[in-house]
């Protein structure tokens, strides 16, 4: 299922997926590119996982993070050098790979580098920014606004079918709740899934706490299991997750993010919970 209604190839590598395949499929990777060596090794050590339980992925890392909590936290390479190592990635992995983008300016760049574009939640109502990521013809994955209800976004997604945009991906990640938290309404996954788009539930951003640890956000990491095992039940087409070999060395949510080595036993808690669900729904099993 996408925003236009055609089946989608992500990727052109050896490890390329299909969006219309049926499978749970991964969003994952570190917060930020830390370094060559580091974006490179967690993209071939998640992709084994992945293959082991025959789970699509697509790699996930930002190039600068450019709405970090203090100025004083790191960002990323910066575009240039940050590009060219998630090119690198998408070339040796032969994954697909994610990236965010804070600037319309930054849109064309991006999507000579990577197969997906993706809109920051504190920047989905930024008409112009989703017109140009549109405009490239790259996917694009839309997080929903922790400041917004789910119906709201019937408007963001139109603006990028307006624009040109053939495969759309909305995730959840999580609503304000008082200060410094976040909680989720599984409802909004139903009502998303209303406007035609694929639906993906971010399980490490919804656990964070944002600001909770004065010049960077907090999270509570033992949440993140189960708030993935009930969004799969209720039904998604993918899980997105920050995941790190080192969560306490992590230079961005370490705090948030799952630890690598947990990552095989909920991925197959996943797989297996979704392939539950679509057989009690009567869907075609992949």
């Amino acid at each position: 299922m996408t925003a236009g209604g055609d089946a989608v190839e992500i990727g052109s590598g050896r490890r390329a997926l299909r969006l219309d395949s049926g499978k749970l499929f991964l969003i994952a990777g570190p917060c930020v590119v830390e370094s060559r060596d580091s974006a490179l090794r967690h993209a071939e050590r998640i992709a084994e996982i992945c293959e082991k339980l025959d789970i699509p992925l697509i790699f996930k890392a930002s190039y600068d993070k450019a709405n970090r909590t203090s100025h004083e936290s790191f960002r990323g390479p910066g575009a240039e050098r940050g590009l060219e190592i998630l090119a690198e990635v998408r070339r040796s992995s032969g994954l697909p790979v994610i990236t965010d983008i804070h600037e319309a300016g930054q849109a064309a760049a991006a999507a000579e580098a990577v197969d997906v574009l993706q809109i920051p939640a504190l920047l989905c109502r930024q008409s112009d920014l989703i017109a140009a990521a549109a405009a490239t013809g790259r996917p694009l994955n839309i997080k929903k606004g922790q400041f917004l209800a789910p119906w709201d976004m019937e408007h963001v997604a139109a603006k990028a079918r307006d624009a040109g945009c053939r495969t759309l991906m909305l995730t959840e990640r999580g609503s304000s709740f008082g200060y410094g938290n976040l909680v989720n309404d599984f409802r909004a996954l139903e009502i998303m899934r209303a406007f035609g788009s694929l639906i993906i539930f971010d399980a490490t951003h919804s656990v964070q706490l944002p600001g909770g640890g004065g010049k960077v956000s907090a999270g509570q990491r033992q949440f993140v299991a189960p708030l993935a095992r009930a969004a799969v039940a209720v039904g998604v087409d993918g899980i997105f997750m920050e995941v790190h070999e080192n969560p306490s060395q992590a230079l961005s949510d370490g705090p948030n993010s799952l630890p690598l080595s947990e990552l095989p036993v909920l991925l197959g808690t996943l797989q297996a919970i979704d392939r539950a669900r679509r057989e009690a729904c009567g869907e075609a099993d992949a």
